[in-house]
């Protein structure tokens, strides 16, 4: 059983998402807020396994809210809800360590399904979709570093094949295509994944990607 906490200043958005969940089997509403103070104090007491967050909301933003529960520490996922696909919020609520974004209009089935790949430490942004968010805002990201940063220390633990990993990920390939160009088998590419995001201390291939782009390792226009 997967707990959601609900996050949304508009109340029939709030109450939409909670019939849609509490008619999934899986799925179960634990509380919601109304603004991102209180889900800053909802997630500590209730310790949900997913967190919807709108965005903007009046007072503490999801932005923000997002950051101090990352900052917590506590167990809880974020899944970003916002307007539009290429939203710079949501970019900046990526940065702050939500696991990934939806759309609001997003069909049942796709709220659900990113639901779950969330509370399973997955990403819910496609690899593909991960680049092209981060590359409508490089110029957000870090430049007084222009070369890639192979000596730090979140990149010290890794071999030189998960490394290449690493800048595979944060050019947006998917693991099929990490396979068929580093002549791997899916099955192996996908453990050198997870030991990458285990070494770099990384929640999911969303702050793998982000980390890639912060480091140097990627960066808009990097031939595929």
């Amino acid at each position: 059983m997967t707990t959601v906490l609900i996050v949304d200043d508009q109340p029939l958005q709030r109450f939409g998402f909670r019939m849609l969940l509490e008619s999934t089997p899986d799925t179960e509403v634990v509380g919601e807020a109304g603004h991102g103070a209180e889900a800053v104090r909802q997630s500590a007491l209730l310790r949900p396994d997913v967190i919807l967050m709108d965005v903007r909301m009046p007072g503490m933003d999801g932005i923000e809210a997002t950051r101090r529960i990352i900052a917590a520490g506590g167990r809880s996922r974020i899944l970003v809800l916002t307007t539009f696909d290429l939203d710079e919020y949501a970019h900046a609520a990526l940065r702050a360590g939500a696991s990934g974004f939806l759309l609001k209009d997003a069909l049942p089935e796709e709220l659900l399904a990113g639901i779950r790949a969330v509370a399973s430490g997955d990403a819910v942004i496609a690899p593909a979709l991960t680049r092209r968010l981060l590359d409508a805002y490089a110029h957000r990201l870090p430049t007084s570093a222009p070369d890639p940063d192979a000596d730090h220390p979140r990149l010290r633990a890794l071999t030189e094949r998960e490394r290449e990993i690493l800048v595979a990920i944060g050019r947006g390939w998917t693991n099929g295509e990490i396979a068929e160009r580093l002549v791997l088998s899916e099955s192996t590419v996908k453990t050198h994944v997870g030991r990458v995001l285990a070494k770099i201390g990384a929640r999911d291939r969303v702050q793998a990607v982000i980390l890639a782009y912060d480091l140097g390792l990627a960066r808009p226009g990097t031939p595929d």
